[in-house]
């Protein structure tokens, strides 16, 4: 008995040791962003970004998504669900226990007998190799991922939430214009047909001006169409029916601030701030574990079993000195061949451990690649914004110059139907840009994992 204790102490000293991911990231991040020369290099001090906007609306559509978006439900219970599994993998710590009770009446030789009896069994796998302890280990690992999942779903409700918010926004922006345009053009066009009337002006000037306005009349309900979807879009993310929100959504004459004094801080921050990050170690670590699961099955396992009852002919002899019964039974049992099969076993789980090592590097590669794409994003539409807004202002002076000279016989009217045109054009075209620079930025504190660094995801 010694020399086999001896034996099985030599093994679990070989084999006990859980796998351990060597180091995971293959790169090391760089030291800044490419694109954040002239940003400021620090994290956020308001982790609730969407604050920034300036739009009560919008905070209260995310505060809406936080208690009722179906998708963040389906993650908390799954995170939940994660919870229960190491609550089961930590009671193989303890024996099990139970409590039975029989009549048994048998007959032999001419001969009845009757059996009254009552006991308790229990039954524990001991850990003596740590398997129950990488068992745990592994599920832990799978919580913290289950609840770092559940985080970034968070995250990622609220960018869709501002995402589409603001398309609502830019949609209704176009809306107003499309609907100014078509007051302005109708009484151009008024103009043209006085004018025509009058034999002033020739019947393909009334046409085009007519053309015009019937062309920038059916963008409308194109555009009624876009914010119906757009408030349908919103109404699923925050778990409300469309009418219920239409009411709130309908005053648009406030369009949420696109200048941002922006913080990124330094890349190496994402490995602690951004959830799927986060998530993709906690998998590395349970695959790590699971090798070192598979690796103990090549131990010997010892359990002890055991009960104490009471057992009798009759019930009144059951609780006699007599009546007293018990029984213990160590058992050691060694699996000494199974075709190969536990080899396998160890193999399939590295093979796993090495598919989230190279997912690891993925979600920290692409983490870096979505901030430095949104920087960039941010910064060209900003400037984009501003070319719009003057070639806006030109286009508004040359409509009004073109219009003034046409009325005084100066010009010809294709001069106004071209700063018509280009009105319009430059007018959606700032709505656009303005819309671009807001989702950019949007989509840049989401790729920072910001919003709700106040759920610690060590724990």
């Amino acid at each position: 008995m010694h020399r086999i204790l001896s034996l099985v102490c030599v093994l679990s000293i070989i084999f006990s040791a859980a796998a351990e991911a060597p180091g995971a990231l293959t790169r090391p991040m760089p030291d800044s962003w490419q694109y954040a020369e002239s940003l400021n290099q620090s994290l956020p001090t308001d982790d609730r970004w969407w604050q920034e906007f300036d739009d009560p609306v919008l905070d209260s559509l995310i505060t809406m998504g936080e208690s009722a978006n179906f998708d963040l439900a389906m993650a908390y219970r799954r995170m939940e669900a994660a919870s229960r599994q190491m609550t089961i993998a930590k009671a193989a710590y303890y024996p099990t226990i139970g409590i039975s009770a029989g009549y048994t009446r048998s007959r032999e030789d001419a001969v009845s007998a009757n059996r009254w009896s009552a006991q308790a069994t229990a039954s524990w796998q001991i850990d003596l190799f740590g398997k129950v302890t990488a068992s745990v280990r592994q599920k832990k690992a799978q919580y913290k991922a289950s609840r770092a999942e559940w985080v970034g779903s968070m995250v990622s409700m609220a960018g869709e939430i501002a995402t589409t918010y603001v398309q609502l926004r830019v949609w209704q922006a176009e809306l107003d214009v499309a609907e100014e345009h078509c007051s302005t053009q109708d009484s151009i066009a008024n103009l043209v047909k006085a004018r025509f009337d009058c034999g002033l002006g020739a019947k393909p000037q009334l046409d085009q001006a007519l053309s015009l306005l019937y062309s920038t009349r059916a963008t409308i309900p194109t555009l009624n169409t876009s914010i119906k979807s757009a408030i349908s879009s919103l109404a699923l993310l925050v778990g409300r029916y469309p009418g219920e929100i239409e009411e709130m959504l309908a005053s648009h004459d406030h369009f949420p601030s696109y200048r941002q004094l922006i913080a990124t801080g330094v890349p190496s921050e994402l490995l602690r701030r951004r959830p799927d990050i986060v998530a993709a170690e906690y998998d590395l670590a349970a695959a790590a574990a699971a090798v070192g699961i598979a690796k103990k099955d090549f131990l010997p396992t010892l359990s002890l079993e055991g009960s104490v009852g009471v057992a009798a002919p009759r019930p009144g002899d059951m609780f006699t000195r007599n009546g007293f019964t018990y029984s213990i039974a160590p058992t050691l049992s060694w699996t000494v061949f199974d075709g190969f099969a536990r080899r396998a076993s160890v193999m399939a789980a590295r093979e796993e451990m090495e598919a989230q090592i190279a997912n690891y590097n993925y979600t920290v590669m692409n983490a870096y690649n979505e901030v430095d794409n949104a920087i960039s994003a941010y910064l060209n539409y900003t400037r984009q914004i501003e070319d719009y807004e003057k070639a806006f202002h030109a286009a508004d002076e040359f409509l009004k110059l073109s219009l003034d000279l046409y009325t005084q016989g100066l010009s010809p009217y294709s001069d106004v139907a071209t700063a018509q045109q280009n009105l319009l054009t430059y007018a959606n075209s700032v709505i656009t840009a303005r819309g671009n620079a807001l989702s950019s930025l949007i989509t840049l504190y989401e790729a920072l994992g910001g919003g709700f660094s106040q759920y610690d995801l060590s724990r």
